[in-house]
């Protein structure tokens, strides 16, 4: 099973059309599984379509563009979070190839104020795979040690909710350095969730954001924030970072994260 998330910061690039081409290429190419995106905006004055999504929706245009290429394997769930630099409605999305059984979008912040920045939800879909029903949530979570909206609180729901299924897994950008201990990630990790980088037979450096930007003012060295993780123990095959400049061009200012595993064996 392939897994991809990537944090899109879309409509916020330079050569955007050019970056969205390159994504509906590689998700061409490499026939993912299953898609988690962060940052999938759309003007807050574009033509509506249906269920709350307009016809600027980066995870809509990027469907599109799949289409194009001939590929029409893929549907989207997306819902808004908050309004991102005034304009935009920011939200998240799940692409997937499968059936999709069940829905939900759910607020981790205690502010459910979508003119709040800080306001954070989550997308989930579960999916029809290999018989058996499989949940996947495109999370993007806020820092730690902020007094506003508690990265624990955050943390504390997505979890409760995500252990209402069987299997789940957790792919986004959880803006929390993987190698700075005592903080967001320890936490995430001692809720009892696997990553999947970790538990890789093959795998690079894990980087998915190098030096400053937006919400990393100052940073100069290698992060890695963006993770996938589930609740199960699975044979992981490989984590490889993507949109890097090394494997395919860089497309926003996260790079991507691809996982190949094992999927769970149906229930007997």
């Amino acid at each position: 099973m392939k897994l991809l998330t990537l944090n899109c910061h879309s409509w916020q690039e330079e050569n955007q059309w050019e970056k969205i081409r390159t994504i509906a290429e590689v998700i061409d190419q490499n026939d993912y599984d299953v898609i988690a995106l962060q940052e999938v905006s759309q003007h807050v004055h574009a033509n509506k379509l249906s269920g709350g999504v307009k016809e600027d929706n980066f995870a809509y245009v990027l469907i599109k563009e799949l289409k194009k290429r001939g590929n029409n394997n893929y549907t989207m769930v997306w819902d808004v979070a908050h309004l991102g630099y005034d304009v935009y409605e920011e939200g998240l999305a799940i692409l997937t190839k499968h059936p999709v059984t069940a829905t939900e979008s759910f607020y981790i912040t205690e502010s459910e104020d979508v003119s709040f920045w800080k306001a954070r939800k989550i997308v989930g879909a579960t999916i029809r795979y290999m018989e058996r029903e499989l949940t996947f949530y495109s999370c993007h979570l806020g820092w730690w040690g902020d007094d506003e909206e508690s990265y624990k609180n955050q943390a504390d729901r997505l979890v409760e909710k995500a252990s209402e299924h069987d299997v789940y897994f957790l792919l986004g950008d959880f803006n929390n350095d993987g190698s700075t201990d005592g903080e967001g990630y320890d936490y995430l990790m001692s809720k009892g969730l696997t990553d999947t980088y970790t538990e890789a037979v093959t795998k690079d450096n894990g980087t998915t954001v190098v030096g400053d930007i937006a919400g990393w003012d100052g940073n100069e060295k290698g992060l890695r924030i963006d993770y996938i993780f589930t609740n199960v123990s699975l044979p992981v095959h490989g984590s490889t970072v993507i949109f890097n400049g090394k494997n395919r061009p860089v497309v926003s200012d996260h790079f991507g994260v691809e996982v190949i595993v094992e999927a769970p064996l149906p229930q007997v």
